[in-house]
């Protein structure tokens, strides 16, 4: 990574898209591949997980509007490159979504992301403990959230007023 901090923006911006566009054509063509016939494989099971899932049902409503919107996501990436070549998608409809993809992220990446990369390493050079607590205070955050959502989904439609 420091290499990358080191390089001027624009090498930066095109280095950062080139390692995009070489991962998510990757986890494309391994799905093109399950869906060809690797459903007998280990490697199957990953296309039958709720993320992939979930991918799969963006892929079906949004097509490349999906795998364009997904570069602005943390996580759910890589399960929708791999559903849009299990969906079969067509190359002609995916590599489009996939440069444009690719370029927004470079681009957020190489101006906000890598900002973020060095205030973080600012702050674990100065203070690893402060470093640490923030880390930990935003899994509670995070753990609160997921929490509270949960409560608000368990509760009964016959419960709530409306």
């Amino acid at each position: 990574m420091d290499q990358i901090l080191d390089l001027p923006f624009e090498v930066a911006l095109v280095a950062l898209f080139a390692v995009v566009m070489v991962r998510v054509n990757a986890t494309y063509w391994i799905g093109r591949g399950a869906a060809a016939g690797m459903e007998r494989t280990r490697f199957a099971r990953a296309l039958h997980r709720p993320k992939a899932s979930k991918a799969q049902a963006l892929i079906q409503r949004f097509g490349p509007y999906a795998v364009v919107l997904t570069f602005l996501t943390i996580g759910l990436q890589t399960a929708v490159n791999l559903a849009a070549g299990a969906g079969r998608m067509p190359p002609s409809r995916y590599l489009p979504a996939a440069i444009l993809g690719s370029g927004i992220w470079a681009f957020v990446y190489a101006t906000i992301g890598l900002a973020a990369m060095e205030a973080w390493l600012a702050v674990m050079a100065a203070s690893p403990l402060a470093a640490v607590l923030l880390v930990l205070s935003l899994a509670g955050l995070a753990v609160a959230v997921v929490i509270r959502r949960r409560r608000r989904t368990a509760v009964a439609p016959e419960d709530t007023v409306v």
